[in-house]
């Protein structure tokens, strides 16, 4: 591990920017998808997002320590409870 006063600057305006495009893609998804599956049956969606969203969770893991991937992690992670905020709205 290297020390703090070697590392890099954090590219914030690149990081926030592939944070909030991954953040908007994933709430698309999960509304686009909870949308077709709630008119096939309700708890159907419910189930297929719980269980994607379990999924999700140990490659978010894995990325949270790669310097790139974290930004887009952080999008995913913030973007599947707003879709499904989304869904229960509309």
């Amino acid at each position: 591990m290297r020390p703090a006063s070697d590392s890099a600057p954090t590219p914030w305006a690149t990081g926030l920017t592939l944070t909030a495009f991954s953040l908007a893609a994933t709430v698309v998804a999960v509304v686009a998808f909870g949308q077709v599956l709630a008119r096939i049956h309700p708890i159907l969606a419910i189930a297929v997002n719980l269980v994607a969203a379990a999924g999700s969770v140990p490659t978010l893991w894995a990325w949270i320590r790669v310097p790139v991937l974290r930004w887009f992690a952080a999008g995913v992670a913030a973007g599947i409870p707003i879709g499904w905020l989304v869904l229960l709205v509309s």
